[in-house]
């Protein structure tokens, strides 16, 4: 390929950028911190370096007391960081430098005895910046009340997983916020934000004096701190600079020879790239009076990077316009099907920009989605989701009818849906409430849509962000999956995840996803199961207005459904609606999505193949209420039962009934249920492929 004149101008930036991002990568990092050592240990992959380690960048105010011991029982994995502690008798603070913003902090603790301190019988309180997070705090005792909180769920005793977030706004409001997830020996989540006016974190513990002489000691095994982002969510996690040190005369040189390294792989590429584009300036003059001048549009003309999971990416340049995208539509078309982008036309806002109803000149309706010109947030998604739209092509994906790239404007044309999001009709509109049949249907259409994204190519697509606002209902209340722009293509054969930053919604985060930041099919999984316990409670998953244990929907809903009480919480409006077995059965699916690893969760297969067995009961209870003969429902049901209490010892293997199903792409026919007694509740397929 020819290199241009003008090209030669922009790679010469374009490799300034990479110099310097890659240094800049290199002074930045979260800080792991091992307590009670200055040594540095691995742990869950990562090094965490020593407290009293001269290196470490962490300043402790005082040094308590050191400790060890030799016995865990626990993840292996961690064993490192909880074989070690450190013991306070007074208050004390570790301080760490960095720039003003949000914080997620991390305090991870393994209670046991040292000499005469017995870390069971201490009661502590931890705060941060001088805002209190919790008090009169007991390790074993946090420990315990979990432990009879999950009694009967059949996890494993000395495993634990409990979550407090704590979320500091510059008001000073404070909200719990309560998210499940698998978690070795025991940790507390916060997060915190450091102001404009100060440059330092802070984090103090020390023994709580209001529990009496019991409230000796503090303890500490490890502390994690990591930055979020600019907005305050979720979409991802940003590193921070080091704390900055003494300068000594080695440091000095070192940056020295780091500078001049630097200045001259730049004159070098500067001088290589001056040359070619003088030996190519007449060759460069010739193409330009070819080929027409202006802007081309990143999304149409673009280079697709490919994660391959290894750390590494691939570049493919490819044109996005020949891949089935539809129409192309002018600029005055799209004015004139808005009404000049009329407020009044408006269903819709997001990061992007904002999402007009309009009627095209074959009067089609139509949902377009314009990219805010003066702003570059979330461009990058608009590009993913106008690639993903344009090969996807399903019953239950929201489709695209085109695009338009003129006067620097990035406008995707997609189909409209008459009756807006899932959401809508469950709470916060004056929309009507769905039925129990209706909510059923959604959730069949929505999993359909889902489980063709995972099978329906060769690596497929995870979605990364299902929620109940990207669900979409067409006139018919046929439910389809939209909002393509933080999806993401999955591993090959070769891996199991895609490494990548943490990206999603509040609420519906998967857990092990976010500690972890590998990505699978699985993280869909559990955000569809928190959208599967709110279609039953119509209500938003997290609500700070409620009491503390009912803030977060998941745990919420979680602690009745262990206790099979599910109609306690359920929609109001569904009173009557349903049938005891159908909600059962329901909660068992949500359960399942929700746990804690995400080897023990379903395919997207098995949830909808189990979505569509609750229906049929449904329907057949509805039936038998009408007075209708529903013997024959009744020995179907009774068939799916058998197959679906079937043992692995058994080795019986029966094809489910056909269903009647106007999408081959997603039909779950042909699939054999192998059910294993009191392991799996999920029925095993042998084909998944989509279509």
């Amino acid at each position: 390929m020819k290199v241009k004149g003008r090209e030669v101008f922009v790679i010469i930036p374009l490799l300034v950028l990479v110099v310097f991002v890659e240094i800049g990568e290199a002074q930045t990092k979260t800080f792991l911190v091992n307590c009670g050592t200055n040594s540095s240990v691995n742990a869950d992959g990562s090094k965490w370096i020593g407290d009293s380690d001269p290196g470490s960048n962490v300043t402790l105010s005082s040094s308590g007391i050191e400790a060890s011991t030799d016995s865990f029982n626990g993840d292996p994995s961690y064993e490192s960081l909880y074989k070690t502690a450190r013991f306070f008798s007074e208050s004390f603070n570790y301080t760490f430098k960095g720039s003003p913003g949000s914080y997620f902090l991390r305090l991870h603790f393994y209670p046991f005895t040292f000499g005469n301190r017995d870390a069971n019988e201490s009661y502590f309180a931890v705060a941060a910046n001088g805002l209190k997070l919790v008090s009169e705090f007991n390790v074993a005792g946090e420990i315990l009340l979990k432990n009879s909180l999950l009694e009967g769920s059949g996890g494993n005793s000395s495993i634990f997983s409990l979550v407090k977030e704590y979320f500091v706004t510059s008001d000073i409001d404070v909200f719990v916020l309560e998210a499940g997830g698998m978690n070795k020996a025991y940790h507390e989540d916060y997060f915190d934000a450091i102001s404009s006016k100060s440059s330092s974190l802070w984090v103090q513990l020390g023994p709580d004096t209001t529990t009496g002489s019991a409230g000796t000691d503090a303890l500490l095994n490890g502390l994690e701190v990591f930055k979020l982002s600019r907005n305050g969510n979720l979409a991802y996690i940003q590193k921070y600079e080091d704390v900055p040190e003494k300068s000594t005369s080695k440091s000095l040189i070192l940056w020295v020879g780091i500078g001049a390294g630097v200045a001259s792989i730049i004159f070098l590429a500067g001088l290589v790239m001056l040359i070619i584009w003088l030996c190519r300036r007449r060759s460069s003059k010739d193409d330009t009076k070819k080929n027409s001048p202006g802007w081309r549009p990143l999304f149409l003309h673009a280079a697709a990077v490919t994660n391959t999971g290894n750390g590494k990416g691939s570049i493919e340049y490819q044109n996005l316009g020949t891949l089935r995208s539809g129409r192309r539509f002018t600029l005055a078309e799209i004015k004139g099907a808005t009404n000049n982008f009329d407020e009044s036309l408006v269903i819709g806002v997001g990061g992007f920009g904002k999402v007009f109803k309009a009627e095209l000149d074959d009067g089609t309706l139509a949902a377009i989605k314009r990219a805010n010109p003066q702003s570059q947030q979330g461009l990058k998604e608009f590009e993913t989701e106008i690639e993903m739209l344009s090969k996807l092509r399903h019953r239950h994906l929201v489709s695209m009818i085109g695009f338009c790239d003129e006067q620097n404007e990035m406008i995707l044309v997609y189909e409209y849906m008459a009756n807006g999001t899932l959401r809508s009709h469950l709470f916060g509109s004056d929309l009507p409430s769905l039925s129990w049949k209706q909510r059923l249907e959604a959730c069949i259409g929505s999993a359909r849509g889902l489980h063709y994204l995972h099978t329906g190519s060769e690596r497929g697509i995870i979605h990364r962000d299902i929620k109940t606002t990207n669900i979409l209902l067409d006139e018919n209340f046929v439910a389809k999956m939209a909002d393509f722009g933080l999806s993401k293509t999955g591993p090959s054969l070769e891996h199991t995840h895609v490494s990548t930053a943490v990206k999603g919604s509040f609420g519906y985060l998967d857990p092990e996803y976010f500690r972890r930041q590998q990505l699978t099919e699985k993280s869909d999984v559990y955000s569809f199961g928190v959208v599967l316990f709110e279609v039953i409670c119509a209500r938003p998953v997290i609500n700070p207005s409620l009491p503390r244990d009912q803030i977060n929907l998941a745990e919420w809903a979680m602690r009745f459904q262990r206790k099979r009480s599910l109609e306690t919480i359920i929609d109001e409006q569904l009173a009557g609606q349903y049938s005891t077995e159908s909600l059962m059965k329901f909660g068992e699916i949500a359960e399942k999505c929700l746990s804690d690893e995400g080897k023990l969760r379903p395919t997207m297969g098995e949830v909808l193949w189990h979505l569509e067995y609750v229906l049929q009961i449904h329907e057949a209870w509805l039936r038998k209420n009408a007075g209708e003969d529903s013997a024959s429902d009744i020995r179907v049901l009774e068939t799916v039962e058998e197959r679906g209490t079937e043992t692995s010892e058994d080795q019986t293997h029966v094809e489910s009934k056909n269903k009647e199903d106007d999408e081959p792409a997603t039909s779950t026919s042909g699939t054999r249920d192998a059910m294993a007694d009191g392991v799996d509740d999920f029925s095993q397929f042998i084909s998944q492929e989509g279509r």
